[in-house]
C-alpha cells in the first residue's frame, strides 16, 4: 500500500527533539517550547506551521516531503547504500554511521537525522530510493561486456549531450540535459535529466489561481553492472528510442564504438513442481517471510496450442486450496496433459518492525518473466525462489515441458 504524506502525520511520527533541529537550522519557530509538546501530540505545531507564510510553509513543505519519503525501509537501505560509498575508506565512521541511526526509534528519525547530520549521503539516498520505486518501463540488455563505466566529467558530458541531440532532433525536446551518477554496491546509476516541452500548470501563486508555464524535466535511468555485464534502463518511451539510449550509453560511458548484439535470456522456469502438494518453500528464518501461497495457477496444453485451465482459490483458509481443487480437475481433465505456465503467490513478510506482516502479491510466467522488482523485498523473494528451486533453467534441460503426451 502507498504512503500517503500529510504534515500533520510526518510530524506526529517524528521525535520532538529532531523537529526542534530541523526547524531550528531554518530560524523557524525559536519561541516555540518542543520539550513541553507531548510526543505524537504536534498541535502547537501545527499550529505555528499554519500560521507561516504560504510561500515559506510551502518551501518547506517540499522538504518535509522528500523526508517523510525515506522515512521507511526501502529509505533506510537507500541511506545506508549511499553512506557505504560516502565512507568507503572509513570503516569506523560507517560502523557508526549505521549504528547511530538502527539505535533511533523509526524510520522517520532515521530519515531527518540523515538529512540534518549526513547531508552528503542525502542526494544519492534519494536517488536510489526512487529508482527503487519504480515498477514499469524496465528494459535489461545483456551482453554489454564486463569494462569498467567511465565516470569521468567528459564522458558524462558526451551522453548528456548525445541524449540531448537525439531528443532535440527527433521529437523537439531535450533542449537541455543532465547526468548524476552514484554507485551503490557493485552497480553504477546513472540518472538523466532532460528538457522536456513546455508546459503550463494550473496552480494557486499567493491566494492566486492561475496557470503558470514551467519547463519540466523527464527523466532516464540506467543501472549498469559490470559483474554481469547487464544494463537496465527505465524510460518511457519507444523500444526504438530505449534501443538509442542503450548505444549512447555504449558508446560514452562503456566506450564501445557500437551497441553489442542483445542476447536474449534463453532460461525458463520449471514451475511444474509447485502444482505438487508437498513442494515447500525454502527461505532463512531471518529473512522477514513469514509465509508464501499459491492463489492463482495457470495450465497450458501439451497437445493443442492455445488451450489453458485456469485455477484461483482464496490460499488463507487452506494453504493448500490449489491443489485441492486440482486433484478435482484431474477427474475432468488429466493434468499429465498439461504443465504449468503461470503461477500468482502471495508472500507474508515483515516490512516495518513496527507494522503487522505484509501480504506481497507477485507472479512467474513461463519461459522466465517475474513480476518482483529489485528492491529489498524484491531481492529476499527472489532469493527464496532459487533456494525452493523454482529458478530459471538452461532452455537446453527444458525439453520435457513441452513434450507431446500420447492420447489413448
Amino acid at each position: 500500500m502507498a504512503r500517503h504524506y500529510s504534515v500533520r502525520e510526518f510530524f506526529r511520527q517524528t521525535s520532538n527533539n529532531l523537529l526542534e533541529r530541523f526547524f531550528h537550522t531554518h530560524s523557524l519557530f525559536n519561541e516555540l517550547d518542543f520539550k513541553s509538546m507531548k510526543e505524537s501530540k504536534p498541535d502547537e505545531l501545527l499550529q505555528a506551521w499554519l500560521d507561516l507564510p504560504e510561500k515559506q510553509r510551502n518551501e518547506m513543505d517540499a522538504i518535509l516531503q522528500e523526508i517523510f519519503e525515506l522515512g521507511c525501509e526501502k529509505g533506510f537501505i537507500a541511506i545506508v547504500d549511499e553512506a557505504k560509498w560516502q565512507m568507503e575508506t572509513e570503516p569506523e565512521k560507517l560502523e557508526f554511521f549505521i549504528a547511530t541511526l538502527s539505535d533511533l526509534p523509526n524510520h522517520y528519525d532515521r530519515a531527518i537525522t540523515a538529512f540534518l547530520d549526513y547531508p552528503e549521503c542525502w542526494k544519492g539516498a534519494t536517488r536510489f530510493y526512487h529508482a527503487d520505486t519504480l515498477s514499469y518501463y524496465w528494459r535489461k540488455r545483456k551482453n554489454m561486456g564486463n569494462k569498467p563505466a567511465a565516470f569521468n566529467r567528459e564522458c558524462i558530458e558526451q551522453l548528456a549531450n548525445m541524449i540531448r541531440k537525439y531528443f532535440h532532433q527527433t521529437e523537439g525536446r531535450g533542449k537541455n540535459c543532465i547526468v548524476e551518477i552514484y554507485r551503490r554496491g557493485e552497480l553504477d546509476y546513472f540518472f538523466a535529466y532532460p528538457e522536456d516541452y513546455s508546459q503550463h500548470s494550473i496552480e494557486w501563486v499567493d491566494g492566486e489561481f492561475g496557470r503558470r508555464p514551467h519547463n519540466p524535466a523527464f527523466e532516464i535511468v540506467f543501472i549498469y553492472s559490470q559483474k554481469h555485464g547487464t544494463l537496465d534502463l527505465n524510460f518511457r518511451g519507444s523500444n526504438k528510442a530505449s534501443e538509442q539510449l542503450q548505444e549512447m550509453f555504449a558508446i560514452a560511458i562503456l566506450k564501445m564504438d557500437k551497441l553489442p548484439p542483445d542476447l536474449k535470456d534463453n532460461r525458463v522456469y520449471d514451475l511444474n513442481p509447485l502444482s505438487n502438494r508437498n513442494f515447500g518453500f525454502v527461505y532463512p528464518i531471518d529473512s522477514g517471510i513469514s509465509n508464501v501461497v499459491i492463489k492463482k495457477i495457470r495450465l497450458s496444453s501439451r497437445i493443442k496450442k492455445g488451450e489453458r485451465l485456469t485455477y484461483e482459490v482464496d490460499p488463507f483458509e487452506d494453504q493448500h486450496a490449489i491443489h485441492n481443487i486440482l486433484e478435482q480437475a484431474n477427474k475432468a481433465f488429466p493434468l499429465q496433459r498439461y504443465y504449468v505456465s503461470r503461477v500468482e503467490f502471495t508472500a507474508s513478510v515483515l516490512i516495518d518492525k513496527e507494522k503487522p506482516l505484509k501480504n506481497i502479491s507477485f507472479s512467474l510466467t513461463y519461459p522466465n518473466s517475474c513480476s518482483l522488482k529489485y528492491d529489498n523485498v524484491g531481492i529476499k523473494l527472489r532469493a527464496m525462489l532459487e533456494a525452493s528451486g523454482i529458478e530459471p533453467k538452461d532452455a537446453a534441460n527444458q525439453g520435457e515441458v513441452f513434450e507431446t503426451v500420447e492420447v489413448v
